[in-house]
C-alpha cells in the first residue's frame, strides 16, 4: 500500500468542518487503496511541495506566485455557501457592527488586520478594493498580522482592529458551527469574486491521475452526503493555473494605481 500525504488544512474549524474533511480523506484514501503519512511536523510550504503529496489544499494567491510550476491543480471547490457558489468565492470586508464608519473610504486612518501577507482572502483582494481609496500609497494607519482569519475575527471582536477582509467559506462556516465568532460584526463591502481555493498535488502527477483523483473525490462526496452538506461542497470542478491569474490582475490593478503594497 503507497503511503501519501493528504491534508486538508485551509479550513478546519468549527470542528464539524475538521471532522468531515477527514471523513472525506478517509473515503478519498480507501478508493484510491492508499495510506496516509503523518505530516504533523510540516510547515503549510513543506506539504504543498513535499515529493510525497496526494492531494491538499492552497490558496490562490501563493498557488501564482510561491508555488507556480511547482503542484498541479486537480481541481477547485464548488461551494454553495452565501458569498460562494459556482466555483468563485469572495472577502467579506468586515467591521465591529457598532463602528458608526458605513463605507470603506470612511475607514481610511483606521486599524487594519490581515492574517497572512500571502493570503489571497486577506490581502490580495482586499488590497485591490483598497487601492483606489488610498493617499499617498497608505489606506491604514497601521496594519496588523494576525496568523489566521479567525484570529482576525478575534482582534476585531476584541478592538485590537477595526477592518479585515475574511473568506467568505470561512466566515460561512463560523456563521453556520461557531456564530459566537462572528457576533457582533458586519459586512462594510465586499471583494471581486476570486476562484476557490485550489486542491492541488505533486508537479510531476499525469494528467490520468489528476482525472482519477478529482473523480475519485467526486465519488467519495456522492458516497457522504451529509460529509458534503457540512462543507457545503457538492462538487469538485476540473481547474488549472489559469483559472487563477485573475488573482494576479488584481495584484496589477493595485500596483498600476500605486498600491502595490497594502499598508
Amino acid at each position: 500500500m503507497t503511503q501519501h500525504l493528504t491534508e486538508l488544512l485551509m479550513y478546519t474549524a468549527p470542528e464539524p468542518i475538521r471532522a468531515a474533511n477527514e471523513r472525506w480523506i478517509s473515503r478519498i484514501l480507501e478508493h484510491l487503496g492508499h495510506s496516509r503519512l503523518n505530516a504533523a511536523s510540516l510547515s503549510l510550504p513543506e506539504l504543498w511541495l513535499s515529493p510525497d503529496l496526494l492531494l491538499t489544499q492552497t490558496c490562490g494567491y501563493p498557488l501564482m506566485t510561491s508555488l507556480r510550476d511547482q503542484v498541479r491543480v486537480v481541481g477547485r471547490p464548488r461551494y454553495e455557501l452565501p458569498d460562494a457558489t459556482a466555483g468563485n468565492h469572495c472577502s467579506l470586508i468586515l467591521s465591529r457592527a457598532d463602528d458608526a464608519r458605513k463605507t470603506l473610504a470612511d475607514f481610511r486612518g483606521s486599524r487594519g488586520v490581515i492574517n497572512s501577507e500571502d493570503s489571497n482572502s486577506g490581502m490580495n483582494l482586499l488590497r485591490q478594493r483598497l487601492a483606489p481609496l488610498h493617499r499617498n500609497g497608505q489606506f491604514f494607519a497601521t496594519v496588523g498580522l494576525s496568523g489566521a482569519h479567525r484570529e482576525s475575527l478575534r482582534w476585531l471582536r476584541e478592538e485590537r482592529a477595526d477592518l479585515a477582509a475574511i473568506d467568505s467559506v470561512t466566515y460561512a462556516c463560523l456563521a453556520q458551527h461557531a456564530p459566537e465568532e462572528v457576533s457582533g460584526l458586519r459586512v462594510v463591502a465586499r471583494s471581486a469574486l476570486s476562484p476557490t481555493l485550489p486542491f492541488i498535488t505533486v508537479a510531476t502527477a499525469t494528467d490520468e491521475q489528476i482525472e482519477q483523483l478529482r473523480r475519485v473525490m467526486n465519488q467519495a462526496l456522492r458516497e457522504l452526503p451529509d460529509v458534503a452538506q457540512i462543507l457545503g461542497l457538492p462538487e469538485v470542478l476540473p481547474a488549472s493555473e489559469s483559472d487563477y491569474q485573475i488573482l494576479l490582475e488584481y495584484q496589477r490593478e493595485a500596483e498600476e494605481l500605486d498600491y502595490g503594497r497594502l499598508r
